[in-house]
């Protein structure tokens, strides 16, 4: 399980951030993954809860 942003379409919510911040983190003003290792947070939570669907896992 892998989690994609597309900072194309991430408007900078911090959404995902709050529920996923052992693999997502701002840089700038998109969000972007900085680790595969979902075992600590709720990646299909945070695929939900962004407002713009940015975030996808493959």
């Amino acid at each position: 399980m892998k989690l994609v942003i597309d900072e194309e379409l991430c408007e900078g919510c911090e959404s995902c951030v709050e529920v996923c911040p052992d693999a997502i983190e701002m840089q700038g003003e998109k969000a972007v993954v900085t680790s595969d290792d979902c075992s600590n947070c709720d990646c299909e939570e945070a695929v939900g809860i962004c407002p713009v669907e940015a975030i996808s896992i493959e």
